[in-house]
């Protein structure tokens, strides 16, 4: 759904997507009021773990996967269903609603509900908020990250959130550049396969 822009709105489209790697993900997400850090080592940590896995896994279109031994393939589908039950066992007490959101290395834009959200009506541009998002559908745990909102539109039903990510630390930063080229590299291999 498109809705008009205001310049502010524009300009902090530009300022955190101009110029960098970014991709649209559904993912779950809460914005949250806060002058809080975050929880940037856990963070690096969870992306780092998440890194390896997937790296391991060959997801993104690899043909080493069909080189497993059949037993080794089994096990790795498995185990695929088993995180994604427990995900959505997660998810369903975490309570995270998914959303779509447009994401780089320097922040993301969400629309929130104002009726669910009771936090929506007090983020206005310049608040300190906490994201937490969800990185991987299979995986239960989520990101906490430090933001400010540098813009807010209203839309029918809600609202639209500019948010900038605030004082990360570099080590993060980095880990974010790579859990974002990966889901722009995975959405690249999925249009191609339709």
């Amino acid at each position: 759904m498109t809705f008009p822009l205001p310049a502010d709105a524009s300009g902090a489209d530009a300022r955190l997507f101009g110029e960098t790697l970014s991709c649209e993900v559904e993912l779950p997400i809460a914005v949250i009021a806060s002058e809080a850090r975050g929880r940037q080592a856990q963070a690096v940590a969870l992306l780092a773990g998440l890194a390896q896995i997937e790296d391991l896994r060959k997801d993104d279109g690899g043909e080493e996967r069909g080189e497993l031994p059949l037993l080794a393939q089994r096990m790795d589908a498995k185990l695929d269903l088993i995180l994604a039950l427990i995900g959505r066992l997660a998810r369903a007490s975490d309570e995270l609603p998914e959303r779509r959101v447009h994401w780089s290395r320097l922040g993301l834009r969400v629309d929130l509900d104002l009726v669910p959200s009771p936090h929506a009506p007090s983020l206005a541009a310049g608040t300190a908020v906490v994201l937490r998002l969800q990185p991987a559908d299979w995986l239960p745990d989520h990101l906490e990250l430090p933001a400010t909102v540098i813009a807010r539109t209203e839309h029918p039903g809600g609202v639209r959130l500019w948010l900038r990510f605030a004082d990360l630390r570099p080590d993060l930063t980095e880990a974010l550049d790579r859990h974002l080229f990966r889901l722009h590299r995975r959405q690249i291999a999925e249009q191609r396969r339709r």
